[in-house]
């Protein structure tokens, strides 16, 4: 029959044996001691237990069980509590996968942090997804930490998955320097390393990756063409897009697909040969899409080409003539199900939430004022396009200002060090005021300011933006 004895008194000598064993000290709890019977085996281990899970048991502890109107803790708030008393109490059996799942990435490395579990293969592959779809570049970077201390750490597809990672995450140079320190790689390695450069504005890079894979004796393939592509649209680099087009025909023998029709176009429009990509369109050797038709239509919006977008948009709706309603403003109309803008700025170990119908005040606010009254010194005109309720300038200027990215970047600048790069996740598309407004901040505050919205990313640094102001 098992019995159970309570830690002795702090000082003792049998606590410090406890200390020393690796027992957790920080909540009160109970060894039960297991004593062999004539009839069980002799397989019988130590086994710790919560305080709570005792009953009837006098202890020195007085610690009562968590309530839930105990300081006026909400049900969220209990969970975490029992969740921090699992951490400290479970050095083993620790489900990693099953945390994976429920998306508890932070808890998941405070394990493995402490040492209570380690993590096989599968779990490495889940918490690279996670910081992936989270964009935890903190996270990202102590993930890469225990895959270099594993014995996978020379694995050619976790490394791969670690290369999109700190792409998805907006840090290329971390991407860059895992691929360059594994030791095999396959046409996939390369394909995510173009595709991260293009995704993060780097153009040129993306096509110096593209030639540099040619060079190791890498064939290119239906989907190497396509990134290439892509890579020559964020470029702006029609005459090297055309010379990979034609290579991919005659040189590779690969019919080219909507999808390679579709970067030429996109590589024309970037550049402003918007009559060139009119014809490139009229020379495909099939009907144009929907697709095609709404590429040109976004660029000759970018451009400013009244004529041209109209004509797109005429074509577009003919084919599709439910995209009639989107059409009805020359600036996107929110839905009827309304997203709320959310902008996340990750700190070191932190991410803060900010929404734009949430009042904002103390310093973040101030400085906020401050940053709208030096861009408008360094020619920022506020652009009130895009201010889609039924009020006056001055208030459609003010909304504007208060855009939650804005909120973001002014606490940020006034909660990291000088020089910091500032990384904030935006849950909609960015809006043409905000993008000119955060170009100039850029300039002002001697700061890169990565913002990803829902479509890519954009580096500002001393008054550009890496998107070339084609998002």
């Amino acid at each position: 029959m098992a019995s159970l004895a309570s830690f002795p008194p702090p000082g003792s000598n049998a606590l410090s044996s406890h200390l020393k064993s690796g027992i957790p000290m920080k909540y009160p709890y109970f060894l039960a001691l297991a004593t062999p019977s004539s009839s069980s085996s002799t397989t019988n281990t130590n086994k710790l237990i919560s305080r709570r899970n005792v009953s009837n048991t006098r202890s020195p502890y007085k610690t009562p069980p968590l309530r839930s109107n105990e300081n006026n803790l909400n049900g969220d708030q209990i969970k975490q509590q029992n969740d921090n008393v699992l951490l400290a109490a479970s050095p083993v059996n620790v489900d990693l996968m099953r945390l994976c799942e429920e998306g508890k990435l932070d808890q998941v490395l405070d394990f493995m942090a402490q040492g209570a579990a380690v993590a096989d293969y599968a779990v490495l592959l889940a918490l690279l997804n996670l910081c992936e779809n989270t964009k935890s570049l903190e996270s990202g970077k102590r993930v890469h930490e225990f895959l270099r201390r594993s014995p996978f750490r020379a694995d050619m597809e976790l490394n791969n998955r670690l290369t999109r990672m700190y792409a998805k995450c907006g840090s290329m140079n971390d991407a860059r320097r895992v691929f360059d320190k594994m030791r095999e790689r396959d046409i996939s390695s390369w394909h995510l390393l173009i595709d991260g450069y293009t995704e993060n504005g780097l153009g040129d890079d993306a096509l110096l990756c593209f030639t540099k894979m040619k060079q190791e004796g890498i064939r290119p393939s239906r989907e190497s063409f396509a990134l290439v592509l892509a890579a020559c649209a964020r470029a702006e680099a029609v005459k090297e897009g055309f010379m990979h087009f034609e290579s991919m025909k005659n040189e590779y023998e690969i019919v080219p697909g909507i999808e390679h029709y579709l970067e030429v176009i996109n590589t024309l429009g970037n550049a402003g040969h918007l009559k060139e990509a009119e014809e490139f369109i009229e020379k495909m050797p099939f009907e144009p899409t929907v697709e095609v038709w709404e590429a040109l239509q976004t660029l000759a919006q970018n451009h400013g080409d009244l004529d041209l977008e109209d004509h797109a948009q005429e074509l577009l709706v003919d084919l599709d003539p439910s995209k009639a309603k989107a059409f009805s403003n020359k600036l996107p109309v929110p839905s009827s199900k309304r997203q709320s803008a959310i902008n996340m700025l990750e700190e070191k170990n932190k991410i803060t939430e900010y929404r734009h119908n949430i009042s904002y005040r103390g310093e973040a606010n101030e400085k906020l004022r401050g940053l709208s009254g030096q861009i408008r010194e360094a020619g920022y005109v506020p652009d009130t396009r895009y201010v889609l309720h039924d009020i006056d300038e001055e208030a459609k200027e003010k909304a504007l200002q208060y855009h939650s990215e804005r909120l973001a970047i002014a606490y940020g600048l006034i909660s990291t060090p000088p020089r910091t790069t500032l990384r904030i996740i935006k849950n909609l598309r960015i809006c043409g005021d905000c993008h000119n407004a955060i170009k100039i901040m850029s300039k002002i505050v001697g700061r890169e300011l990565i913002v990803r919205d829902n479509k890519r990313f954009h580096h500002f640094k001393d008054g550009e933006c890496s998107c070339g102001d084609y998002w």
